[in-house]
């Protein structure tokens, strides 16, 4: 039993140990292996990092790192938003480039939307356009809410090549090919993504929106991390939108988009109308009903409770406030400013059970029965819901390929916020996995070791949400007591006065001597444990081999003394019952004849038990 006992203490101490630190170890596992101090300075972490600007290794249509500190090569729009007010329909927003306000990588800048509710419109042209033909479009960028986000976007557009492109002029209704990325008003947290399919026969563009992602999108505003964005258009008419480099949504152009890419083979004639005879009534007042002849509809829905009487001392006369008799006017009340002063009304104390015009409560009215109407029946000239008959849709047509969109050559962010410095930075377009993974592992892969290797551990996380929720002291002080409360119960070793006591006990019970009457009262007691055969010499075997698995197991030398002295009294009163009466055991001898012998042997075996 302490051996036991000895493992469950040693088992619940690993388990309480290991649920305290485990999640400390996961998150700062491989840090610490490459680190030679866990609490480490923010800014010493920063001079160890050598930052290198992400550098394509392959083809790119467009890339930009802003590392050099200038917007070369972007153009600031001096548009106007038409329907809008004229104090807020220029694109002034400002934009900076900077560095990151937390976790910053020495070298590294980006571009920062720096207004609060203004437009903001900035654009840049590509290496080369992109034409949609056989080679994947990969669209790839990083950005950081970094003082969170109440309403306000962070998407890109791609602008369409179209000959009257004009950078300065890039407003809301430019037109694009593409537009991709995060947004978010209010609780309705999206990540955009939208193309623009030109219809085939009329030659009008459509917008058509990819499905929401299945996953929760919140954190991704609101923790204030850097993250990046990826969206990968195949020319098989396939699509998938990443976030950190995790699929969060994927799908076919041709079916995970609404509206559909190819329209209905059939529409309803617009020329098509309901006959005049049509009905579409499923249910009509029973014509055959009558009225009851003691039906009033005069009875009103509620009546003045009549069992109901003025209680005594109301007073009708008396009004339920009154002006507060001890109120002063101010000496700064200026009657020509402030009017004529009143003093404030107050309860009135002399209606004590109630005051003003008394009436009784109302009641339901059991008489009330209400307009009369016949009760209604099955139409039997119902002939359903009407709807005008299909014909060939005009303007059908079939496009299994959508992935051939409209080229184009310059990307632009576009964007109002309620929210400044968010954060943007490593843009590329480009047609291979390879390239943009490259890229993200030299830009963004750098800030997120350097985000992660600064994250406080799992002791300040829980003091600094214990500062903002009070309540989780409480929490912590049981989920840590309760592993030390159960080692203690179960670890604390247990008293062995209560074993001695009775050992002494018996001890003496044993030495007492025997006479013929107790003797006999014994043997009475114990027929019933005799009526079954016993094998004595196989129940001392057992018992004796139990003694001995007892002391391979370890048990106490005080136990093994115990049963020691137990045996020797046994002796000793056997010697002391010997030396009593030799007629008293004669005559206890000749009653019990060859049970005696079984029942001495039971006795002592009892004994040793015990």
């Amino acid at each position: 039993m302490h051996f036991q006992g000895f493992r469950l203490c040693l088992g619940l101490l690993l388990i309480s140990v290991n649920a305290e630190f485990m999640d400390d170890g996961a998150e700062m596992e491989d840090f610490d292996e490459n680190s030679e101090e866990i609490d480490i300075d923010e800014n010493e972490l920063s001079s160890k990092i050598k930052y290198k600007t992400p550098q394509p290794i392959g083809e790119a249509y467009f890339t930009e790192t802003f590392d050099s500190g200038r917007l070369t090569g972007w153009v600031l729009s001096k548009a106007k938003k038409d329907d809008t007010d004229a104090e807020i329909s220029i694109y002034d927003g400002r934009w900076e480039i900077e560095e990151l306000k937390e976790n910053q990588v020495p070298g590294d800048r980006g571009l920062v939307l720096k207004s609060r509710a203004k437009h903001h419109a900035i654009s840049a042209v590509l290496a080369k356009p992109f034409i949609f033909a056989d080679k994947p479009l990969i669209v790839q960028y990083e950005v950081n809410f970094q003082d969170g986000i109440d309403c306000g976007g962070a998407y890109v557009k791609l602008l369409a090549d179209t000959d009257d492109l004009d950078l300065e002029n890039f407003y809301d209704k430019t037109s694009y090919t593409i537009m991709f990325g995060p947004d978010k008003c209010g609780e309705d947290y999206k990540l955009h993504f939208i193309f623009r399919h030109k219809h085939p026969k009329t030659g009008v563009f459509e917008e058509k929106h990819a499905k929401p992602p299945d996953v929760d999108l919140k954190k991704f505003f609101t923790d204030r991390k850097t993250h990046l964005y990826t969206l990968v258009m195949n020319p098989d008419d396939t699509f998938e939108v990443l976030i950190d480099q995790v699929v969060v949504n994927k799908g076919s152009l041709l079916e995970d988009v609404d509206p559909p890419i190819n329209p209905p083979k059939e529409i309803e004639d617009p020329s098509d109308s309901k006959p005049d005879e049509w009905d579409e009534r499923a249910k009509i007042p029973d014509p055959s009903a009558v009225k009851p002849d003691d039906w009033d509809e005069n009875e009103p829905a509620q009546i003045e409770d009549s069992s109901i009487v003025k209680p005594d001392g109301w007073l009708d006369d008396q009004p339920k406030l009154i002006p507060d008799p001890n109120a002063e006017k101010p000496a700064d009340w200026n009657e020509d400013m402030d009017g004529e002063w009143e003093a404030p009304q107050i309860p009135n104390p002399a209606c004590q059970v109630g005051c003003g015009e008394w009436k009784p409560p109302m009641i339901d009215n059991p008489k009330f029965k209400g307009i009369w109407k016949p009760p209604m029946i099955d139409n039997p000239n119902y002939q359903g819901i009407w709807s005008p008959r299909k014909i060939p849709n005009p303007d059908y047509f079939e496009d299994d390929h959508p992935f051939l969109l409209t080229p184009f050559s310059a990307l632009g962010l576009e964007l109002w916020s309620m929210t400044s410095d968010i954060y943007f930075d490593n843009f590329i377009i480009c047609s291979e996995k390879e390239v943009a993974n490259q890229w993200a592992e030299d830009g963004w892969g750098m800030k997120t070791m350097v985000a992660n290797a600064n994250e406080p551990g799992v002791f300040k996380q829980l003091v600094t949400a214990a500062e903002e929720r009070p309540w989780l002291w409480l929490i912590y002080l049981v989920t840590a007591g309760l592993p030390v409360i159960l080692i203690i119960s179960f670890c604390w070793p247990r008293k062995a006065k209560k074993k001695y006591e009775d050992a002494e006990y018996k001890k003496t019970d044993i030495c007492k001597p025997q006479t013929k009457a107790s003797l006999e009262q014994e043997v009475k007691e114990e027929k019933p444990a005799l009526e079954k055969p016993v094998d004595v010499e196989e129940e001392k075997k057992q018992s004796d081999g139990e003694i001995l698995k007892k002391e391979e197991e370890g048990e106490p030398e005080e136990k093994r003394e115990e049963e020691t002295e137990i045996i020797e009294g046994q002796e000793d009163g056997n010697k002391s019952n010997t030396s009593g009466s030799e007629d008293e055991m004669k005559e206890a001898d000749e009653s019990t004849e060859s049970g005696d012998g079984l029942e001495k042997s039971v006795r002592k075996r009892r004994v040793r038990k015990d």
